[in-house]
């Protein structure tokens, strides 16, 4: 194709003030500034001469532009670019504590607890009864204590800062001992040697990967040893041939060197989920009473709450670790103990915790629950999506994600969507594109919806989606959903 045709096709793009004339972007303006829906007509009128200036003839033959058409496009990436970037999506993988979409969501209680601190002032860092400064960890210390049996804790930013922190101020320069097997790497590249070598502390691996035995740890203390570590393997487990040192045996040989034992549960849980059918993990409880010095865990994996690293243990320790400089530095905002004590205050009824915390209500609802709403969706769905898409139900299984319960396949229910007329991977695509986005997974040109990573309120939002994102017409009132 020659110069002077490409010019022709060039020539047929209206002006940017043309396309602003059009009654779509002037109506708009009302909601979005006039340098806003300018800006976006001149990017998308560049994007459409990039096209003609490096499409093949074939590509451009026919090809034709209204303004009234390039002003409908300019709106929708106005209304895209207007969108927060940080947004509620609807999680329809079937992993539950998806790191990617940012773990656990928070109870209605811990919601209410961020809405009612951010809106006002708070007492922070006052004391009400004494009118003086106080501290901040006051707020969840106790609750803390009473749920774990610890003598003392501590809240700081996350369970790598948990870590961090306390070699740091128990172990800077000196020996830490912890088995080779327990030297783990969880996302982002978070390797607990690292996290040691950036504390200061100088580690001592004992033990082979697979077996490491009690006279391992014994041999390796001496005078410059300042702590045993042990470290929960959350992400991943060593079968077969193996052998490891149970914390209360660690806790009576540290107590014969008067050093502490520390404990890394990763994730951290408060209820025996093995009453619901999945595999026991150890209880942030369970380590405490066997004496562990100090136990570290996270707050937004099975816990069910904000982002946030907890230290529990015996109160001679924890009072170091408030005295370093570094705890500043690493210290929560009022949102993170807003959110955290209100979800803490769940597990004091723990039958109210399993009903209102999210995490632990996906992980324990029924089979038969699911299948009842994946019937009733793949029902509303198959109405609406007759001859563009196939729509069935299948028994598959859920994960736990978030480093937790690696081995576990949790029974779960998935609507799948086989379309007839486009590619999975692209209706996908139009779905994270929407509003709000849904994540899923796609196998074998069918996208799979998980139900049991999605929460039951947004079941009609769901469907919404997919019906918007297949072009398929149907209002959610045809759909027979409810308003």
């Amino acid at each position: 194709m020659s110069k002077n045709d490409r010019q022709d096709y060039l020539r047929l793009l209206p002006s940017v003030e043309r396309v602003l004339q059009e009654k779509i972007l002037q109506e708009s303006l009302a909601e979005f500034p006039r340098h806003l829906a300018a800006d976006a007509v001149r990017d998308l009128l560049a994007r459409k001469r990039m096209l003609i200036l490096n499409a093949v003839a074939e590509e451009l033959q026919g090809l034709k532009f209204s303004s009234a058409g390039l002003a409908k496009e300019a709106l929708i990436a106005i209304v895209e670019q207007t969108l927060p970037h940080l947004r509620p999506v609807i999680n329809a993988t079937g992993v539950i504590l998806h790191t990617n979409l940012g773990r656990s969501p928070l109870a209605p209680a811990a919601v209410q607890a961020l809405k009612e601190i951010g809106e006002s002032f708070s007492n922070l860092e006052l004391s009400l009864k004494t009118g003086r400064r106080s501290s901040r960890y006051e707020h969840i210390e106790s609750l803390l204590c009473y749920l774990t049996g610890a003598e003392a804790a501590l809240v700081v930013n996350n369970n790598a800062g948990a870590v961090f922190l306390s070699l740091n101020s128990l172990a800077a320069g000196r020996e830490v001992v912890v088995s080779r097997g327990e030297l783990v790497e969880v996302g982002g590249s978070f390797r607990i040697s690292e996290v040691m070598a950036s504390s200061g502390a100088r580690l001592i691996e004992v033990g082979a990967t697979n077996k490491c035995y009690l006279k391992d740890y014994r041999r390796a203390v001496n005078g410059q040893t300042a702590l045993l570590l042990k470290v929960h393997t959350s992400n991943y487990r060593i079968m077969g041939f193996t052998a490891a040192v149970p914390a209360r045996l660690l806790v009576k040989l540290a107590a014969e060197y008067n050093i502490p034992c520390m404990e890394d549960l990763g994730s951290g849980v408060l209820v025996d989920l093995s009453r619901f059918g999945l595999p026991r993990e150890p209880m942030v409880q369970e380590s405490i009473g066997a004496g562990v010095d100090l136990v570290t865990f996270s707050g937004d994996k099975l816990l069910g709450g904000p982002q946030a690293g907890i230290i529990a243990g015996k109160k001679k320790y924890l009072d170091r670790i408030r005295e370093n400089q570094l705890l500043r530095a690493l210290r929560v905002d009022k949102f993170t103990l807003a959110a955290l004590e209100a979800t803490l205050r769940l597990y004091c009824d723990e039958a109210k915790a399993m009903r209102q915390i999210p995490v632990l209500r996906m992980l324990t609802i029924s089979r038969d629950e699911l299948l009842k709403r994946a019937e009733r969706l793949s029902r509303l769905l198959a109405e609406q999506l007759a001859g563009c898409c196939q729509v069935t139900i299948s028994h598959e299984h859920a994960r736990v994600g978030g480093g937790a319960l690696p081995l576990t396949a949790i029974p779960s229910m998935q609507v799948c969507l086989e379309p007839l007329l486009q590619n999975a991977g692209l209706l996908a695509a139009k779905l994270r594109r929407a509003d709000p986005p849904v994540i899923v997974r796609v196998h074998k040109n069918k996208l799979l919806l998980d139900l049991r990573s999605v929460m039951e309120r947004q079941d009609e939002m769901l469907v919404k989606a997919v019906l918007r994102a297949l072009d398929a017409g149907g209002s959610p009132e045809e759909a027979g959903m409810e308003q």
